[in-house]
């Protein structure tokens, strides 16, 4: 009898494990049938969550309140992404560690989707499957360039021009089997100034692509491109949810334009990191900052310091613009120095852990943006 009991009780928890072993497999099904995507950055979290809905899972890989640009992954993000379908990043000039680290990935299913396609490198297309090949790309990966000091002055912009062109080349995967992917061979650079001198970013780009809601149109676009190559039964469904999204950014963009045409002052003083120049040149401002690049790591002179605050008070502006996720020690300086009120002007790079548990979004942060600036740029 004893060893009668003992097999049932060997039967009941074998039964008890085949069960779970059922339910946990069931669930990894269920887990296969939703993409899995990777972003580098807030905007193209928030984007990719709209696009994707509940047929896939996103993940951002920067962690709450981290600074975007000196950002690099940590093994175990390298391994999420060699799991993922999908890598959705900025480009080159955001995250220069993208190019590299996906050539090392040596299964032929990942989508890498370069959101600054048709914005800044001319590629309208956006995406290219990795297979570990090298891609042919004639990239660069440097760093943000040392300038000399120079004169405080307004900053211009340019935008990039806009090639439609596709560039086909056939790569081979470890796998042995070819693919299609898409290159591209010609860049067009668009260029921000300060001073006549171009500011120099990981190859010389202004990689803030994604505070002008035009340029915010064309990103989104390529992820739900990307969506729709890698869920093609789904495609019609990513596609509808991307024009709808798209048509709130030209809302958004609409409403920018009329607030912002009256405003009493023209010029923005930012007391940050060289980031709305695209926003600026949308909308005809003038973009004036004491930094004379994008690095976080810059700090401005003393004297660059004074020159902004002599402009503030010639202008008789009242306020002045700070970024997110630094700490703003010049604006301080210049708040005390002027009276001026400060006023953040965030670039959605990244979020907090308060801002995330209070789901804040790409368009809330800009609608935000948006009332900061009438206070500030006194907008009737």
């Amino acid at each position: 009898m004893k060893w009668i009991a003992t097999c049932l009780s060997g039967a009941v928890l074998f039964g008890l494990l085949s069960a779970g072993c059922l339910e946990a497999h069931a669930a990894d099904n269920e887990e296969k049938r939703k993409l899995q995507v990777v972003t580098t950055l807030f905007p193209l979290y928030d984007w990719a969550r709209v696009v994707g809905g509940e047929q896939a899972d996103v993940v951002l890989l920067l962690p709450p309140g981290v600074e975007a640009h000196s950002w690099e992954p940590t093994p175990r993000d390298i391994v999420r992404i060699h799991r993922a379908d999908l890598l959705i990043y900025t480009g080159r000039y955001m995250e220069p560690w993208v190019e590299d680290m996906a050539r090392s990935v040596t299964h032929g299913n990942l989508l890498v989707v370069d959101t600054s396609r048709g914005i800044l490198n001319g590629d309208a297309d956006g995406h290219h499957h990795q297979e570990g090949h090298e891609q042919g790309h004639d990239q660069g990966h440097g760093h943000a360039e040392k300038e000399p000091e120079k004169e405080l002055h307004d900053h211009g912009a340019h935008g990039a021009d806009e090639d439609h062109h596709h560039h086909h080349h056939q790569a081979h995967g470890h796998n042995g089997d070819p693919h299609h992917g898409h290159d591209h061979h010609s860049n067009h650079h668009g260029h921000h100034h300060h001073d006549g001198h171009h500011h120099h970013h990981h190859g010389g780009q202004d990689p803030h692509i994604w505070l002008e809601f035009g340029n915010a149109q064309i990103m989104v676009g390529h992820i739900a491109r990307a969506f729709a190559e890698k869920d093609p039964q789904n495609a019609q469904l990513y596609l509808d949810r991307a024009a709808h999204y798209n048509a709130r950014l030209q809302e958004l963009d609409k409403t920018y334009e009329e607030a912002l045409a009256s405003c009493r002052h023209r010029t923005l003083i930012y007391a940050g990191h060289f980031a709305f120049g695209y926003f600026a040149d949308r909308y005809g401002f003038d973009h004036v900052s004491p930094y004379s690049g994008f690095s976080p790591s810059a700090e401005p002179s003393p004297r660059r310091i004074a020159q902004l605050i002599n402009k503030m008070r010639d202008m008789d502006m009242k306020a002045v613009f700070y970024e997110e996720g630094v700490e703003p020690r010049v604006a301080r300086v210049i708040g005390r120095e002027t009276g001026a009120r400060l006023l953040l002007l965030h670039g959605a790079h990244n979020v907090t852990r308060d801002e995330l548990a209070a789901n804040v979004t790409y368009l809330s942060i800009m609608e935000d943006n948006l009332e900061r600036l009438k206070e500030g740029l006194e907008c009737p």
